[in-house]
């Protein structure tokens, strides 16, 4: 596929950390992906929560397959864009691998502990991941990922943390957070990718596990305007195609209003090409009119499934059993393997520990140190 002038193009990469002669039969970006994809971290992913814990169900989505519908959603897009779909793919692949065990609450309770040893966040946890955690090669630590994969994986990034990035890697992929500048399209197209992915994946587990009803959605104008298109085409629909065609029919009108109002932005702003663009305001996204029903289908989702009591009462247990971890491992690192125990930063080495687990690693080791089973 021909690629338009301002995708990113692989010819032109501003190249990895370390510099490695060009792949036979892969251009950068190819070998970034397969590179992400063989990774240690990228397999714990089908362990890791989504929104409800890895043995709550076989059928919920994992971290894993998560990235995966990303990744479909961001190479359709992309395709129709003239955008680069190998980086997308990349990007969504990568995007997650720092993620803590337990999804958000796992994040948000490691964070805490983390408070007086500087904060722990998931995206720059995945930065980490794929430049210093992996131990794959025995030329340097990390993947060495290229430039343009890396700067889509760091999608938010603290002040400070973008300061020290910058600090020991100048005018690299924190750049961007100084100077207020865009990353390429094609993390931006993975930004949004994410974003579909989620809000129609929280749907489908939402109303499979009984915490959040048809009824409930038919407040939201995205859910319900495609749910009657899809009951008055076929009405003899049981409940779960029902609800299938109705996230289908989402998914279709969302990744039509992208391509549309994107290429109208791409239009206006005509960037020559991938620097470009990245010196333009945002040019990936939603239409206004889209931008708000996506706004109100996130408000329901937050307080109907993701502050449902039930949720809750999981997100309490599971930032207890961080909690206990962290606080186990700083009281004894020869708790953790010498890799970990070794380090002279003995708090961030215990996050990293943390952060790699899956639910069930993580449930395991809890109760080996503290004697309690899950649930307490």
């Amino acid at each position: 596929m021909r690629l338009a002038p301002y995708a990113s193009q692989p010819a032109q990469s501003r190249g990895r950390r370390h510099p490695e002669p060009p792949a036979p039969t892969r251009d950068d970006f190819q070998r970034d992906r397969d590179r992400i994809v063989h990774s240690t971290a990228f397999r714990r992913l089908v362990y890791k929560t989504q929104v409800f814990l890895n043995h709550e169900g076989d059928l919920f989505r994992t971290r894993l397959t998560h990235s995966l519908e990303v990744a479909q959603l961001g190479r359709s897009i992309a395709r129709s864009l003239g955008l680069n779909e190998d980086l997308v793919e990349a990007i969504a692949l990568a995007h997650d691998l720092g993620h803590t065990p337990f999804g958000h609450a796992g994040q948000d309770a490691l964070d805490a502990c983390m408070a007086g040893h500087g904060g722990f966040e998931h995206n720059l946890q995945s930065l980490r991941v794929v430049d210093t955690l992996e131990h794959r090669y025995p030329q340097y630590d990390g993947l060495n990922l290229s430039f343009e994969t890396r700067e889509g994986i760091l999608k938010h990034c603290a002040r400070a943390n973008a300061e020290r990035i910058e600090a020991a890697e100048p005018g690299g992929v924190a750049r961007r957070f100084i100077d207020r500048t865009q990353p390429s399209l094609e993390a931006q197209l993975c930004n949004l990718a994410d974003e579909i992915a989620y809000n129609a994946h929280d749907i489908d587990d939402g109303v499979r596990s009984g915490l959040i009803g048809i009824e409930q959605l038919a407040e939201v104008e995205l859910f319900e305007r495609y749910r009657c298109e899809a009951v008055a085409e076929h009405p003899q629909l049981d409940g779960r195609r029902m609800l299938y065609e109705t996230i289908r029919r989402m998914l279709s009108a969302q990744v039509y209003d992208v391509i549309d109002a994107t290429r109208s932005a791409l239009a206006a702003a005509a960037p020559a090409d991938a620097d470009a663009a990245r010196r333009a305001p945002p040019l990936v996204g939603f239409s206004p009119a889209m931008r708000a029903q996506s706004i109100a289908l996130k408000r329901v989702l937050f307080r109907d499934l993701y502050r449902h009591p039930q949720v809750m009462q999981t997100t309490v247990r599971a930032q207890a059993v961080v909690q206990d971890l962290f606080a186990a491992y700083r009281a004894d690192t020869g708790e953790m393997p010498v890799s970990f125990a070794s380090r002279p930063d003995a708090s961030r080495a215990v996050a990293d520990y943390i952060a790699g687990m899956t639910d069930r690693y993580a449930l395991r080791e809890h109760e080996r140190l503290t004697g309690q089973v899950w649930p307490a």
